[in-house]
């Protein structure tokens, strides 16, 4: 086995040298960090003040919005300000209003303080709107009309003309412009034929201006809808808000501890992410080890290896060479993953979590669930098999071809049937020990995928034995019908050989 050894030492160190391999191996925690803070960033930083006309022909409901807009916007200014008081080097100018018990800084009595000047701390920046209202164009009266405002709007609208704000140039995002019989379409039957509020924009993807405008108007007019039957509207709201408090139990859980949260939702489709990353690295690492033995097979570099070595000892230690890499990729990015999860898990607060509805506490929810499930090592087991499994599968098939040309077709076929997997990852989840998922387990081209998602779903011991024991003999079947193959189609030239011909070699 030393020579086999030693060859698995040249492919691993021939990879590692590589750019590709370096740049693979920092690109993923790169990624992970950007997918959670440049959101982050966007969302506070990164997103221009939008500005809007209002248009209000009956003049009833701009105050309103505009009321609305305003405390929408003081709330956005009030978590930017506990954000940047989190910071224990900036808690020192914000002395006396911190709770030393959670560290966080107790806004009522620093705006009871500060009065209008609540915003004026040393070092803080506070938001740019992400709303603004535009003074209308002098030619357009503040009671025209929707059709009549947007027809004199449109340059605006599209660009061609600009706003002037504070001496500069400025595009308008969009126009509410609001009929003056709106009450009195909301009541009747006119919205079926006649436009109510317009909205006028060229982006159809930010949608809470719309969103914020319609939720508003909508209140008002069953407000004053109550008023007008005799009705209290504080009372009907009170009412309306009336709702019956369910919670999701888990009869599997520990008694006293049944409640469902995010936690367990987590639980049920973290192992998706697992299965996509799963299907990538097998096939990326595959990838490597096809292109080794079409560049070795082309370049003649195989029959220098052969007259050291036997067809055997050089598979086994391409095989473990590149199965190295793989490793060595997937544990830098897994061990990335986890540093970054415990990371952000660890600047969050019970108060913090509980102010943001729960969702700032998903890094921790998922560090406990790495650390109190057999998600992490079942990922490394079916990894190592289902690469020992295709690799198999592909280190036969590139034996047989001259080129990537060939060999592509072949690998075409693969990734189709492997599309399987895929598209069942988000199915599987909701039914993991259903009759479809534990079918599939059984299947070993599909074992590794199946049973990574159900990993977290408590499948049945038989499933989990009876499966690893099939798929380790389904790969050892693999690997020995691939050696076969590869001794006998390494030193092949010509065409590649037809499928029953393969046959007959694994029956010699």
């Amino acid at each position: 086995m030393r020579p086999a050894f030693l060859i698995a030492w040249r492919e691993f160190a021939e990879n590692a040298k590589t750019k590709g391999f370096w740049l693979g191996l920092l690109l993923f925690p790169a990624i992970i960090t950007a997918s959670i803070q440049v959101p982050i960033f966007l969302e506070k930083q990164g997103t221009p003040t939008r500005r809007f006309v209002l248009v209000d022909a009956g003049g009833r409901f701009a105050p309103l919005l505009r009321e609305k807009l305003a405390a929408d916007e003081t709330r956005r200014q009030e978590e930017a300000l506990r954000d940047f008081a989190r910071d224990a080097t900036r808690q020192e100018t914000l002395a006396g209003f911190i709770d030393p018990t959670d560290k966080q800084l107790d806004l009522a009595r620093w705006r009871a303080a500060q009065g209008a000047d609540w915003l004026k701390v040393p070092g803080f920046k506070p938001p740019a709107p992400r709303f603004a209202e535009s003074p209308l164009p002098d030619d357009i009266a503040a009671d025209a009309q929707p059709d009549e405002a947007a027809r004199r709007l449109r340059p605006w609208l599209r660009g061609e003309r600009k706003l002037s704000v504070d001496g500069k140039e400025a595009s308008l995002f969009a126009a509410v412009l609001i009929p003056a019989d709106l009450v009195e379409l909301a009541q009747g039957d006119g919205t079926k034929d006649r436009r109510g509020i317009q909205y006028w924009s060229e982006n159809l993807a930010d949608i809470a201006l719309p969103q914020l405008v319609e939720n508003t108007i909508n209140a008002e007019l069953r407000r004053r809808g109550y008023t007008a039957r005799g009705l209290d509207a504080a009372t009907v709201q009170s009412i309306e808000r009336t709702r019956a408090p369910m919670t999701s139990l888990n009869p599997k859980k520990a008694e006293g501890e049944e409640t469902v949260g995010l936690a367990d939702r987590i639980r049920q489709w973290l192992p998706s992410a697992f299965v996509y990353l799963l299907w990538i690295a097998i096939f990326a690492i595959a990838q490597i080890l096809l292109t080794s033995v079409i560049e070795e097979r082309s370049n003649r570099i195989i029959e220098v290896l052969l007259s050291s070595v036997t067809p055997g000892e050089l598979m086994v230690g391409k095989l473990l060479g590149i199965a190295s890499i793989g490793l060595t990729m997937l544990t830098v990015w897994i061990g990335s993953l986890v540093i970054i999860v415990v990371w952000k898990a660890s600047g969050i607060s019970p108060a913090q979590a509980a102010a943001s509805g729960g969702m700032a506490q998903l890094p921790g929810d998922v560090a406990t669930l790495l650390r109190t499930t057999w998600l992490l090592p079942a990922f490394a087991m079916y990894f190592l098999l289902g690469f020992l499994f295709y690799s198999g599968l592909i280190l036969a098939l590139g034996s047989t071809c001259n080129t990537l040309k060939e060999a592509q077709s072949f690998m075409g076929v693969i990734v189709l049937f492997l599309m399987v997997p895929l598209m069942l990852m988000t199915y599987i989840p909701r039914d993991p020990n259903g009759p479809l998922a534990t079918a599939l387990s059984w299947f070993p081209p599909y074992t590794p995928f199946v049973m990574m998602n159900r990993v977290t779903a408590d499948p049945p011991m038989r499933d989990v034995v009876g499966t690893l024991v099939l798929m380790v003999v389904a790969t050892a079947g693999v690997l020995w019908g691939a050696g076969k193959i590869f001794r006998m189609g390494i030193l092949r030239t010509g065409q590649p050989p037809p499928l029953l011909e393969m046959i007959r070699w694994l029956r010699s």
